[in-house]
């Protein structure tokens, strides 16, 4: 296979435009299948990123600037052009470097409780340090997810998914957001973006909250609105799948 260092990534094919959905850090593709199960027949793109899940074996780096190559690569591959991004925490700092490169054929981005362009004040070095420990052990991921992550009581099958993708990376993988990647300035880019961009905020989101997306996120999008969603903590894809499937589709309709 001469694609053999391309990540892995699932292709449904339907009507476009074609959604392309890039995961949290400790997420997978499959953080996403509540959501890609209420978009009946859409177009849908979901990816495992360098480090993570399926693709876990992928050498290193796996630095924003890497998972945004990848990101175009994986595109490419899959001859995808009608898009739209939609990227989650982590993946929506990297949706913002993709959205940057200007790629034919996207038309918006959905920037879901998205690491903001500017990194906020409480990002500092010892807080890096203790979030890098987070996914250390089985017991350390639970309880990440039940009291910083959730703010809404996850389905059992649907907890024990979170712990298993947490742990399911290569130990560079898992440090390289905490330490490197979330205090990593990118206002210089999302300035570079020039298609509309909708930032989807939890409500109770303590990770990434609503007056960080409006004050470090959208005064550097050319072009957004924002959606709260009620109820709902960091893991919107997990805690409101309906409502954030109905707000996609209205942000990108199908054609």
């Amino acid at each position: 296979m001469h694609q053999k260092l391309l990540p892995v990534y699932d292709h449904r094919p339907g009507t476009g435009p074609t959604l392309v959905f890039l995961h949290y850090w400790g997420g997978s593709a499959r953080t996403w299948d509540l959501v890609v199960d209420r978009l009946a027949g859409r177009d849908v793109l979901t990816v495992d990123f360098r480090g993570w899940s399926r693709s876990r074996d992928l050498p290193g780096p796996y630095t924003l600037g890497q998972l945004t190559d990848d990101t175009l690569a994986v595109l490419a591959d899959a001859g995808v052009t009608d898009h739209v991004l939609v990227g989650h925490s982590m993946g929506g700092k990297v949706a913002q470097l993709v959205a940057a490169t200007r790629p034919a054929g996207l038309r918006g981005i959905v920037l879901v409780g998205s690491g903001p362009a500017r990194p906020a004040p409480q990002i500092t070095p010892q807080y890096q340090e203790a979030l890098s420990h987070a996914y250390d052990t089985t017991e350390s991921v639970a309880g990440a997810r039940d009291h910083i992550l959730t703010a809404t009581e996850l389905p059992a099958v649907i907890k024990a998914r979170v712990v298993t993708d947490s742990r399911t990376a290569t130990d560079d993988a898992r440090t390289e957001w905490p330490l490197r990647g979330i205090a990593q300035d990118v206002t210089e880019q999302t300035r570079m973006v020039t298609v509309p961009a909708l930032v989807v905020a939890g409500e109770n989101d303590r990770v990434e909250p609503v007056d960080v997306l409006r004050d470090n996120l959208v005064p550097y999008l050319s072009q957004s609105d924002v959606v709260v969603i009620p109820h709902s903590g960091h893991l919107i894809p997990l805690e409101a799948p309906a409502e954030l499937a109905e707000t996609i589709t209205a942000f990108a309709p199908a054609t």
